[in-house]
């Protein structure tokens, strides 16, 4: 099977016996190789940071951390199929752009469309790739895990227009979602593309695809964010915001 497998992934779970179940249901899926996996989050984190899997296979209640603690601890997420006891929680558990669920026990026509949708995704993001990329640098297709609360987002990372510091957190603006992020705004900087995303001042980095219209200010120029924040930049940032966009 891993001679014709494209598709790399990884399995999560506590139960040995699940994870074997859910190798032998993927047998007829040349397509995917599942190249690890893992009873715990803790194993998981060394494995996925040395394999970079394309997707996991991820139990949500296992002892220590579970499934979104996990995702939390990830700077880039890959795309995530969650497997789980609790149709219920699944549902309720993640609001945007998790590829799938899958209760236990786990249906083969239900994997099936999973499978079906991890290939269309990849394929997807294989069209978007950069044919020369720094992998420590994330790209706007890229997803991040966003925990607040008891609300869970997939975000993709084109989508965040805004990035403000909230103390030791970073709000998050995306739609009409303010979800904070437990990294400080200069960790999320220096994963950035500064071609796409530009420091407004020390509290704020903007989205450059997210502008709708720049204005004189006193102190600078203010730039208006197709979700009606207005952010100042000083005239020094002003400046390196020309040079950028050639003005």
């Amino acid at each position: 099977m891993n001679s014709k497998a494209t598709i790399n992934a990884m399995i999560i779970d506590d139960s040995r016996l699940a994870r074997q179940e859910l190798k032998h249901l993927l047998e007829p899926h040349p397509e995917i190789n599942v190249q690890a996996e893992a009873a715990n989050a803790e194993q998981a984190l060394k494995l996925i940071n040395k394999k970079i899997p394309d997707v996991l296979f991820l139990d949500i209640q296992m002892p220590g951390m579970n499934g979104f603690e996990l995702l939390e601890q990830l700077d880039q997420v890959p795309q995530v199929v969650f497997v789980t006891a609790y149709d219920e929680y699944a549902i309720k558990a993640f609001q945007h752009n998790a590829l799938d669920y899958l209760q236990k026990p786990i249906e083969p026509d239900a994997l099936d469309r999973a499978v079906s949708k991890i290939v269309q995704q990849k394929s997807l993001l294989k069209t978007q790739q950069p044919t020369e990329k720094n992998r420590n640098t994330l790209r706007l297709h890229d997803q991040v895990f966003v925990k607040d609360g008891e609300q869970c987002w997939f975000v993709t990372l084109g989508d965040i227009r805004l990035f403000e510091v909230s103390g030791n957190y970073t709000t998050l603006y995306f739609e009409d979602n303010r979800p904070m992020l437990n990294k400080t705004l200069n960790q999320l900087a220096e994963r950035l593309d500064d071609n796409q995303f530009f420091r407004a001042n020390r509290n704020q980095l903007i989205n450059l695809n997210h502008i709708q219209k720049v204005e004189p200010w006193i102190q600078g120029i203010r730039v208006h964010l197709s979700g009606g924040e207005t952010i100042e930049l000083s005239r020094r940032q002003t400046q390196q915001f020309k040079e950028l966009m050639s003005l």
